[in-house]
């Protein structure tokens, strides 16, 4: 298996072959059974919001250093609609699908980095990285 894997995500089967996959790598990068269970979590819900909200998109799954750091970098990529105010979309209890609103601020919350680019209309870039203990 390369150190990168990148899957289209379009439908609920892609979720689960997106999170085995990524998990496979991160297990491969030493992550303990607890954190590869959060990572495995992180990239059903950013798959999850691709097919809910923008219908079709992709993630990359990447391992990565910095410094003497090992960890792994997940980007979840869509040309959806966009998310018109992020910082609402990431408040406690806040959905659009009403679900219960774990979603993205979920996934900040299992990783040690998060970062999001949005724009209305032209789609949402989610930049999550959790590194090895």
């Amino acid at each position: 298996m390369a150190d990168e894997v990148l899957m289209d995500v379009s439908s609920d089967a892609d979720i689960v072959t997106a999170r085995q996959k990524g998990r496979e790598l991160a297990g491969r990068a030493g992550f303990s059974v607890t954190d590869l269970t959060l990572i495995a979590t992180a990239i059903s819900e950013l798959a999850r919001n691709i097919v809910l909200y923008a219908k079709h998109g992709a993630i990359a799954v990447s391992l990565a250093e910095h410094g003497h750091r090992r960890g792994i970098v997940i980007v979840a990529h869509d040309e959806g609609p966009g998310i018109p105010d992020v910082s609402q979309a990431l408040q406690d209890g806040f959905s659009t699908s009403g679900g219960l609103g774990l979603g993205l601020r979920g996934t900040r919350r299992l990783m040690d980095e998060f970062d999001i680019v949005s724009e209305v209309g032209k789609g949402t870039t989610v930049t999550v990285k959790k590194w090895l203990r």
